[in-house]
């Protein structure tokens, strides 16, 4: 992995900024911000409002509790709930210098940086391209196991 962090110059500090659902937290989620936070000095998360998710099914976990779970990580300097109308509102209210992408974020990297830049953001955007192989490593995979577990 290629690491952008930059040189400090006094009190300058690279903000790293990860973004999420955070539904049923799992080693996963800990791997991909832990990656996240190598990259600089202060790592921002965003947790998506319930209300923002469309990719995939809601979570099961309310906003405010997905949040203070996140907010709980050591890892994790300032954690907040995304917007509910504009995804890009949060981000200029932190105005990160690297934006650190999941491995399996639906998100294209060049089409955010270029959106990002229209918006008046110069910041890099980075995929995490490493995983955890384990079996609990995902959120559907849980609630799948929890499934066959309670219908046995």
């Amino acid at each position: 992995m290629i690491v952008y962090r930059r040189q400090h110059t006094g009190d300058v500090l690279v903000k790293v900024l990860a973004t999420g659902t955070f539904d049923l937290l799992h080693p996963g989620h800990i791997h991909y911000l832990s990656e996240a936070k190598k990259l600089g000095d202060k790592l921002y998360v965003i947790v998506a409002r319930e209300s923002m998710i469309r990719h995939k099914p809601k979570p099961i976990i309310p906003d405010e509790q997905r949040l203070e779970m996140v907010s709980s990580l050591k890892i994790v300097d300032k954690a907040l709930l995304g917007s509910e109308s504009d995804i890009f509102d949060p981000i200029m209210q932190i105005k990160p210098d690297i934006i650190a992408l999941g491995y399996d974020q639906g998100f294209d990297a060049r089409h955010l940086e270029k959106e990002l830049r229209s918006r008046g953001f110069d910041c890099k955007v980075v995929r995490i391209e490493t995983s955890l192989n384990c079996l609990l490593c995902g959120s559907g995979k849980i609630v799948k196991k929890v499934l066959e577990r309670y219908q046995e």
